[in-house]
């Protein structure tokens, strides 16, 4: 028994894979990783800097999107479809540009018409975009 764990712990979580449900869920850990560095900033910026939320969120997600292509690189996917670091990172950032809007119009429509606080809003809007972005980069960038 103990060694089926350790088996299973190491496809988890140490050894390389390309199986998509195994990358799925180290990507769950890296996307909350992320999402940590992205709501820490929005709240921070928000409660303490008095920035408008929706400005704050767009900064946040911009550190988030930092954590999550470093971290995606150092554990989650270890393939490459481009072989060009900075065009790489650049349909990375574009991914998450599209992210980015889809988390702006969740978040405001979350916050403005359905009346949910924006922390709240926040965290739909982050569960609905886990799955764009690792759909996204899994089959653009990672194959």
């Amino acid at each position: 028994m103990l060694t089926l764990i350790k088996n299973l712990s190491k496809k988890l979580i140490k050894d390389q894979t390309d199986n998509t449900l195994i990358q799925l869920f180290r990507y769950c850990f890296v996307g909350g990783a992320a999402f940590l560095v992205d709501f820490g900033s929005l709240f921070i910026f928000t409660e303490y800097f008095g920035i408008y939320y929706l400005i704050s969120a767009a900064i946040a997600f911009i550190l988030g999107l930092i954590a999550n292509y470093v971290l995606s690189l150092s554990w989650v996917f270890n393939k490459r479809t481009l072989n060009n670091k900075k065009l790489e990172f650049g349909v990375f950032a574009l991914i998450g540009i599209v992210g980015l809007g889809l988390n702006e119009l969740f978040i405001y429509f979350f916050t403005d018409y359905l009346q949910i606080y924006y922390l709240i809003s926040k965290i739909l809007a982050a569960i609905i975009i886990l799955f764009w972005n690792f759909f996204a980069r899994k089959f653009t960038l990672f194959r």
